[in-house]
């Protein structure tokens, strides 16, 4: 053969072999999606670095949730050698049949469906030379007693990871609980969180997810098609750390917020105390509560959750926030502001106390505003209240009371009364100011007048208000006419709460009027005759008020707002006991208490304090 042909030949079968080569690389490349994953697998991987959750402080600087550590029992399957499954059953404390029943159960997780073809059908994940979680969320105590034994398991290895911890078993319907993330949550922010992750469900955990998650970190790594780390990518320098969440400082106090606990044990209700001059929530008690170290992990969640949710006294029911109660007599204070401000009173004014009117206790009559609050006289506030709803500004009086109750509405929301508080946690609720619309709804429009809606006077009928919102009325008065939205952060790292956390609330009512209410109110505590000398502490002037809310589902509820010092208030409390009866009887001495336990820093009054402890209202 000549050296042309020769020539020709190689030239073609390179160039056949070529083609073949070209052919089997766009295959591999393009049309089979084995060779994509391979190829994925031996190359650069980015492994997210979550880092732990920002720490939260009382307001004393007392750490009150924080991270704690876990286990989780991993295992590579391809690495397992001859499992003696019996010796490993016993050492993790279960039956031999757990263990193939877990590792099927491990396998099936990671079933998914596709379209192959044209058809729907079942692909599994699973990858033998993976790593997989086969037992989760093991304590400290609970792992010491594996982790010796586990180099007679070859293919098993313990993983560290962290949950929340809280040291003071208080505060449950406060801080809240994380659990596992929904599909809905993944998709809206699929840049941070995995299929798996723990979020913020309730409480403070859930209003400040986004400071307290922190910032991930990205390692880049080169792996092999067994998984195994060849090496760091570009040696690191593309890597990024992941920073912990800000620590959130709180105003709640919470050694206050574990006496408050107490008090409240055997009762249904609760306790808000504000500091007045900032709005900061000192303690927010809900009775009865829970421990929220009972729904740490997934776990727990699985064990407590139901028994909590399905109690007839509704520990997870959160009374301060979402508890729409009529507020009682305490509604009488705003009346009266309202009154003043509007003018159709001054403080001397007097009003026979009718009780044809409507009911009321044995009293002399009340001839100043102060006497009034003093002695709680209801129809002193049906005669100050028709004077405010009918003023005589159309001569129909049902557009009066028209005219009038607008202009009544204006001022109950100045006070933050029938609209949200824009407290930073979830499930408030904005309780009920009825309005024109309202009563419209009711009797049709101009068919209603003072006569048809008398019950709000006196804090009844269709008026109902949360407990937050009666404490918020407390600070108001003690602020003498502002207030600043009730909140928990007092900080978050060093920048210290939210804006409109900042922002200075102003009532409709001058600093003025406040005067003959709060003088008023220390009648009500300081004076014989008043309705809350059970609230009187011995060398601290509070200004309280009591409340007897109408229940018609059984006996009345007991209702207390207060705040003291009477000069310089620190402390602002409404305290809610339900069924328990006369505000004086049981609201008003646990209010004294939670005072003069903040003010000093104990409770020197032991007879009361032993009254409460020991009280049974549940029966």
């Amino acid at each position: 053969m000549n050296l042309e042909a020769r020539r020709l030949v190689f030239y073609s079968l390179f160039g056949f072999v070529g083609i073949i080569y070209c052919v089997r690389l766009l295959y591999m490349q393009v049309i089979d999606d084995k060779w994509k994953e391979r190829a994925a697998e031996v190359s650069q991987k980015k492994i997210e670095v979550k880092p732990p959750r920002g720490i939260i402080y009382d307001r004393n600087h007392k750490k009150i949730v924080a991270n704690k550590t876990y286990y989780n029992l991993m295992f590579v399957e391809h690495k397992i050698k001859d499992l003696d499954t019996s010796a490993f059953a016993k050492l993790i404390g279960v039956h031999d049949t757990f263990i193939k029943y877990r590792f099927a159960e491990i396998k099936k997780k990671w079933d998914r469906r596709t379209r192959i073809d044209g058809r729907d059908t079942i692909v599994n994940d699973y990858r033998p030379y993976l790593p997989y979680a086969f037992l989760t969320e093991l304590t400290t105590d609970e792992i010491s007693t594996i982790a010796p034994k586990l180099g007679n398991h070859k293919g098993f290895y313990e993983e560290t990871f962290s949950q929340r911890d809280y040291p003071y078993p208080y505060g449950g319907n406060i801080f809240g609980y994380l659990n596992e993330i929904r599909v809905k949550e993944l998709k809206e922010d699929p840049a941070f969180y995995n299929q798996g992750d723990f979020v913020g469900r309730t409480g403070l955990e859930n209003y400040y997810e986004q400071d307290l998650r922190g910032q991930k970190g990205i390692k880049y790594i080169i792996t092999s098609a067994r998984g195994k780390v060849v090496e760091p990518y570009a040696n690191g320098q593309l890597d990024t750390i992941a920073e912990q969440g800000p620590e959130l400082q709180l105003g709640l106090d919470i050694d206050l917020q574990g006496y408050g606990e107490q008090l409240m044990q055997n009762k249904k209700g609760c306790i808000v105390a504000l500091e007045p001059k900032t709005g900061e929530i000192l303690s927010l008690v809900s009775a009865p509560s829970f421990d929220p170290n009972r729904m740490v992990g997934k776990r727990k969640i699985r064990e407590n959750y139901a028994a909590l949710k399905n109690d007839s006294l509704k520990p997870l029911f959160p009374r301060p926030l979402a508890a729409e109660y009529p507020p009682g007599s305490i509604f009488k204070l705003v009346q009266a502001l309202v009154g003043l401000e509007e003018g159709v009173i001054t403080e001397n004014t007097g009003f026979p106390c009718t009780k044809s009117l409507v009911g009321c206790h044995n009293h002399p009559n009340a001839n100043s505003v102060q006497d009034a609050v003093k002695i709680s006289c209801n129809p002193y506030f049906y005669y100050e209240v028709r004077r405010i709803i009918q003023q005589g500004k159309d001569k129909s009086v049902f557009k009066d009371a028209a005219i009038g109750l607008a202009q009544w509405e204006k001022y109950m929301n100045s006070f933050g009364l029938g609209t949200k508080p824009q407290v930073d946690i979830g499930g408030v609720r904005p309780g009920v100011i009825p309005n024109v619309s309202f009563y419209n709804r009711w009797y049709g429009e101009y068919r209603w007048a003072f006569s048809t809606i008398r019950s709000i006077s006196i804090g009844q009928g269709e008026v109902k208000v949360t407990p937050l919102q009666m404490a918020n009325l407390a600070a108001i008065i003690a602020n003498k006419g502002y207030y600043y939205e009730p909140h928990f952060v007092s900080s978050i790292g060093d920048s210290g709460p939210l804006n409109k956390y900042r922002e200075k609330q102003k009532t409709m009512v001058s600093s003025k009027h406040f005067d003959p209410v709060i003088e008023g109110m220390r009648r009500v505590v300081e004076e014989a005759g008043g309705t809350a000398r059970l609230a009187k502490i011995e060398g601290i002037k509070v200004a309280g008020k009591t409340g007897t809310a109408q229940n018609p589902h059984g006996k009345d509820h007991s209702v207390f707002i207060a705040f003291a010092p009477i000069d310089n208030p620190k402390i602002a409390i409404a305290v809610y006991v339900e069924n328990a009866g006369f505000g004086g009887t049981w609201a008003a001495p646990i209010a004294s208490l939670m005072i003069e336990k903040y003010l000093t820093g104990k409770v020197l009054s032991e007879a009361k304090e032993k009254r409460i402890l020991e009280a049974n209202l549940l029966k």
